[in-house]
C-alpha cells in the first residue's frame, strides 16, 4: 500500500520510523487526534502500514464482516503468544466451530451459579479489609476477578489449590506476559531473540503459565469430571449427540482447551478487574455520583451484605457507572484485523493483506458521538437519549463480539455494588491517575484507603427487612 492512497494520513511521521515515536510516547493522544484527518487514516511504523478506522459505521462494517476482516496483524501475532489459538484470537476458519462448542458454557441458565461464585469471592476479599488501611485497588480487583475466573474454570478443588499457592505465581507470570505484549508489538520479531532481561522474563513467565494450564487440563482429563465448571464442559464439548442438547461434532483437543482457558483467564482477570478499578477511581473523584450510587445500593440490597443476581435489574445507576467506565477506559482499547481479499471500505479500495485498526478508545472519545466525552457522566446511559450503541464497542461486535460480555457486566456490577454496600474507597493522595495503554487500558497505580460504612438499620436488624 502506498502513502499516496486516498485515505487520510496521520501527521508527524518521521523518516524510517514513521509514527513510532508518538505511538510510544502518547498512543492515546495520537489516536484521539486521528478523526480530524478522515474516516480512514493511514499510520506507519517502520515499513509496516495500517489503516485506522475512525468512523463508527465503518467500524461496524469491519466487525460484522469477519471473513473479510479477519483477526490478524502484529498485535494478534503477539496476543497468540499468550492465548494460542483461543476463541478471541483464532482466525475465521476456526472461529465458528470454537464458538459453537463454547457457547453452552455461557448459557443464561448458568448465570445464577456464576453469580453465586462472584458473590462469594467479593465477600471473602472485602471481608479481609480493615477500616482505614491503604490497599492497591488494581491488585484487589484483579484478585477478585482472578478467583472468580478460576473457580468458574476449574471448580472448587483446583480453585482452592490455586488460592493456596499457585494463584500468586499464576498472577505474577500473567502480569509479566501481559505487560510485555504491547512493547513487543512495536518491535521487529528479530528483537525477540535478544537475551535482554525483559525478553528473558517474558519467555520464562509465558512458559510457566502454559505449563501450569497444560498440567491442570491433563490432570482433569485423566480424573473424574466435575459437573458445572468450565473445564469439564470443555473436556466434554462435542462428544454429546446433538439431539441430547450438546453441540455434537468433534471435541476440543487438550491444546485447544488450554488455549481457551488462558483466553478466559486473561479476559476474566485483566479486563474485568481493570474496569472495576477504573469504576472505583471515577466514583472517588466524583463523590456526588458515589453518594447516589450508594443510596441505590442500600435501597436495593435492603441490608443484605452482598449483591446477588436478583438485585441486578434494580441496580440501574450501578450498571450505568460500569458502562461509563467502559466508555472512558475500554480495556480492549485498540485491536487489529487483516483483510483476506480485496474489498472497499468507506468508498476506498482496501487491498488484500491490509492491516486495519479499530479503537474503542477513539470512538468513545468522539464529541459528536458522546457529548463532552471527557466527562464522567453515568446519566448519559439512563436517559431516553442513549448514545449510539454502534459507537460503543468495549466488547467488539458482530460474530466476534466477546462471548463473555454478559458474564463480565454481571460480575462488574455485582462486585461494585457489594464493595459499595460495605465500604467507601478514597484516594490516598491527590496525585493524578494516568491510564497506561498496555494490553488492557489500566491505571498506572491506584492506591486507595478503605473506609468502612456504618451498618444500616436493616443490616443491624434483619427482621426489619421486607
Amino acid at each position: 500500500m502506498k502513502s499516496t492512497c486516498a485515505y487520510g494520513v496521520a501527521p508527524r511521521a518521521l523518516p524510517v520510523i514513521g509514527h513510532a515515536l508518538p505511538l510510544l510516547r502518547d498512543p492515546l493522544g495520537f489516536l484521539a487526534e486521528l478523526p480530524r484527518h478522515g474516516d480512514l487514516v493511514q499510520v506507519r511504523v517502520g515499513r509496516y502500514r495500517a489503516v485506522v478506522v475512525c468512523d463508527p459505521e465503518l467500524t461496524r462494517q469491519v466487525l460484522r464482516d469477519d471473513r473479510t476482516f479477519d483477526k490478524g496483524g502484529p498485535l494478534y501475532d503477539r496476543i497468540r503468544e499468550l492465548t494460542g489459538n483461543g476463541l478471541a484470537s483464532c482466525p475465521y476458519s476456526d472461529h465458528r466451530r470454537q464458538r459453537r462448542l463454547l457457547q453452552p458454557a455461557f448459557h443464561p441458565a448458568r448465570m445464577p451459579g456464576y453469580a453465586e461464585t462472584m458473590r462469594r469471592q467479593v465477600t471473602a476479599a472485602t471481608g479481609a479489609w480493615t477500616d482505614g488501611e491503604a490497599v492497591d485497588a488494581i491488585a484487589e480487583m484483579h484478585g477478585i476477578s482472578a478467583r472468580t475466573t478460576i473457580v468458574t474454570m476449574f471448580g472448587r478443588d483446583p480453585a482452592r489449590a490455586a488460592a493456596d499457592g499457585d494463584l500468586a505465581r499464576l498472577m505474577e507470570d500473567f502480569t509479566v506476559v501481559v505487560a510485555g505484549i504491547p512493547r513487543r508489538t512495536l518491535l521487529p520479531p528479530s528483537a525477540d531473540r535478544l537475551p535482554t532481561p525483559a525478553n528473558l522474563r517474558y519467555d520464562r513467565a509465558r512458559a510457566r503459565l502454559r505449563t501450569a494450564i497444560d498440567r491442570i487440563v491433563a490432570g482433569q482429563r485423566s480424573g473424574e469430571l466435575h459437573d458445572g465448571d468450565l473445564l469439564s464442559m470443555l473436556l466434554s464439548a462435542g462428544h454429546d449427540p446433538p439431539g441430547n442438547g450438546g453441540p455434537g461434532g468433534p471435541g476440543l483437543t487438550d491444546e485447544e482447551i488450554a488455549d481457551q482457558l488462558v483466553t478466559f483467564f486473561a479476559a476474566g482477570t485483566e479486563n474485568t478487574g481493570t474496569t472495576l478499578a477504573w469504576a472505583l477511581h471515577l466514583l472517588a473523584r466524583h463523590p456526588h455520583v458515589a453518594r447516589r450510587m450508594r443510596a441505590e445500593v442500600d435501597t436495593v440490597l435492603d441490608g443484605a451484605p452482598a449483591a446477588s443476581l436478583e438485585h441486578l435489574p434494580a441496580l440501574k445507576l450501578t450498571t450505568a457507572v460500569v458502562t461509563e467506565a467502559l466508555r472512558l477506559y475500554p480495556p480492549a482499547w485498540v485491536l487489529t484485523r487483516t483483510t483476506t481479499e480485496d474489498t472497499r471500505l468507506g468508498g476506498h479500495p482496501i487491498p488484500a493483506g491490509t492491516a486495519v485498526v479499530y479503537s474503542a478508545y477513539l470512538l468513545h472519545r468522539r464529541p459528536d458521538l458522546f457529548p463532552d466525552p471527557e466527562r464522567f457522566d453515568p446519566d448519559r446511559w439512563m436517559t431516553g437519549s442513549t448514545p449510539r450503541r454502534s459507537a460503543f464497542v468495549p466488547f467488539g461486535g458482530g460474530p466476534r463480539k466477546c462471548i463473555g460480555d454478559v458474564f463480565a457486566l454481571t460480575e462488574a456490577t455485582l462486585v461494585l455494588a457489594t464493595v459499595s454496600a460495605g465500604w467507601e474507597l478514597r484516594p490516598v493522595d491527590d496525585r493524578p491517575v494516568r491510564p497506561v495503554p498496555r494490553l488492557a487500558l489500566s491505571p498506572q497505580e491506584l492506591p486507595m484507603r478503605t473506609v468502612a460504612r456504618a451498618r444500616s438499620a436493616t443490616a443491624a436488624n434483619p427482621s426489619s427487612r421486607r
